[in-house]
């Protein structure tokens, strides 16, 4: 019986044959995984004291914010925790 490339029923002709792709790291499935990573986010967050805080602002706005931070290198969360104290200081 000859080989043939596109039968996979058969592993044992195909054990030499490596996949293509990434190999598979974690047992777990990609949604737990990332369950899991993001509480362990917050984890680290909440360790170093930081809070999270969400708010909707209009898109002229927003490109106000990125034109800044692209001033001052930085993200927009330095940036707007910048303003702030910037803003309580005063």
């Amino acid at each position: 019986m000859a080989k043939e490339n596109t039968d996979r029923t058969t592993i044992d002709l195909f054990e030499q044959q490596r996949r293509p792709g990434r190999p598979k790291t974690s047992p777990l499935s990609r949604d737990a995984q990332l369950k899991i990573n993001k509480r362990n986010q917050l984890k680290r967050d909440k360790a170093n004291g930081l809070k999270r805080v969400e708010v909707k602002l209009h898109q002229t706005l927003i490109d106000q914010l990125d034109a800044q931070c692209e001033q001052h290198a930085l993200n927009r969360s330095a940036m707007i925790a910048l303003i702030l104290q910037n803003a309580l200081s005063e």
